[in-house]
């Protein structure tokens, strides 16, 4: 059951891209996205439990462009897992362009690993460890 059926709330973020097929073929080969629903131009997918949604650029819409069309982002996608190692490794074999490769930073709360990558759309991702979800007071 996903946080928003138990009630909770739940922050989601859309991806505008290109071209909404080719990013839900590679968020699947890339990450191992499962899709949950497919509306056209939007598609919502999961990693691991954590959602998020796809949107394809609108012509109509010029508010909502591409990071690759704009040329910049102004946000990161964190992505939390076991493994980051393996989501990062995944990630570059399918085509993304490494950020940075999986380092451990120390915190109050213990060791947090972490990397990064540049996705074919033009989003910066971070992978890492859970530790920070887990910490008492980060």
């Amino acid at each position: 059951m996903t946080d928003a059926r138990r009630g909770l709330a739940v922050l989601s973020v859309m991806l505008i891209v290109p071209d909404r097929d080719a990013a839900v073929t590679w968020y699947r080969e890339a990450l191992g996205a499962a899709e949950l629903w497919n509306l056209g131009g939007v598609a919502a997918l999961e990693v691991e439990g954590a959602p998020f949604l796809i949107h394809e650029v609108n012509p109509d819409n010029p508010r909502e462009r591409s990071p690759d069309e704009i040329g910049a982002t102004s946000t990161r996608i964190e992505l939390f897992v076991d493994d980051p190692d393996a989501v990062l490794k995944r990630a570059i074999a399918a085509g993304a362009t490494l950020g940075s490769a999986i380092q451990e930073h120390r915190h109050p709360w213990g060791i947090h690993r972490q990397g990064g990558f540049h996705d074919p759309f033009g989003h910066r991702w971070s992978i890492g460890d859970k530790s920070p979800l887990n910490a008492e007071n980060p």
